[in-house]
């Protein structure tokens, strides 16, 4: 009997080691709304933030708390370390990754300070977004106890 792989499929992996929780329970509307796409976030229990699928990083934010990578498969995603974070102006964050640059799976997107994060009142969640949710025929959510760069935190299939 014949195996046909699905071209058509796809997984994330999770950017931190942590627990993944469903998007609406992420503190910010704009996340538990759905407003810019579908996802998952994790509550991380360590600094290192890894690139959860192969592609090239189209924009890191000058203030290094969101990341912006499209996909080999064609998908753009979202990955955004805190709530609010932004108001940090860089503060605790550093980026391994420029726009431009091709990644893949595992690799150190960039490193945040929880502690300080904590400290300076800001949620440690960081979802993780499809924004072109248009191209997603189904998606399947993961969530639980995850290890970075291992875990598969989504996976879907593309129209």
């Amino acid at each position: 009997m014949f195996h046909f792989k699905n071209k058509n499929a796809g997984k994330i992996y999770a950017t931190q080691n942590g627990t993944v929780v469903d998007l609406s329970k992420v503190p910010d509307e704009v996340f538990s709304g759905k407003i810019l796409g579908d996802g998952i976030a994790i509550l991380p229990d360590d600094d290192t933030v890894l690139c959860p699928v192969d592609g090239t990083i189209v924009d890191v934010t000058e203030t290094l708390h969101a990341y912006c990578i499209h996909s080999t498969d064609g998908l753009d995603i979202l990955v955004h370390i805190g709530v609010d974070t932004v108001n940090l102006k860089g503060e605790g964050f550093k980026s391994f990754v420029k726009a431009g640059d091709t990644v893949k799976v595992g690799d150190v997107l960039a490193e945040a300070d929880i502690h300080l994060i904590r400290e300076k009142g800001y949620e440690i969640y960081t979802p993780i977004i499809i924004t072109n949710m248009d191209d997603i025929k189904e998606m399947k959510s993961n969530l639980g106890i995850v290890t970075a760069g291992k875990s598969v935190v989504m996976s879907y299939t593309i129209k």
